[in-house]
This record gives C-alpha cells, structure tokens and sequence, in this order.
C-alpha cells in the first residue's frame, strides 16, 4: 500500500470519527429534549386531569344550585 493511499485512508478514518463524535452529540442532545417534553407532557396530562376534576365538581355544585333554586320556586308557587 502507498503512502498516499495510507494517508486517504486515515483522513476517511478521522472523518468517520468525527461524524460519529458529532452524531452522539446530537443524539444525547436529541435524548435530553425528550426527556424534557416527557416530562412537560406528563406535567400537561396531569394538569388536565386537575382541571377535569374540577370542572366535574362545578358542574355537579351547578346542578346542586339550580335543584336548590328549583326547590325554592316550587315552595313560592305554593305560597301564592
């Protein structure tokens, strides 16, 4: 092998290296990103749900308030 042909080899070689070097890189960042939109997701889902429970326990206090006004204005009816 020629000296020449050795050397295109090694700069094939480090160019490999490199582009591995730069593509872990990108995949640790990639990985980290993830990791952080997992976790925003879960907050998300999590305060979905906070806000589904409450909306459910307004609804029923709601219906709770319009039997009560309900019950009222019978009893008015009555009175008349």
């Amino acid at each position: 092998m020629s000296l020449e042909m050795l050397e295109q080899l090694e700069a094939k070689v480090q160019m490999a290296i490199d582009t591995i070097s730069i593509l872990q890189m990108e995949i640790d960042e990639l990985k980290e990103q993830n990791s952080q939109l997992s976790m925003e997701a879960q907050e998300l889902r999590s305060g979905r749900e906070n806000l589904n429970e409450e909306n459910e326990k307004l609804r029923q206090d709601h219906n709770a308030w319009q039997e009560r006004v309900r019950n009222l204005l019978g009893k008015m009816e009555h009175v008349e």
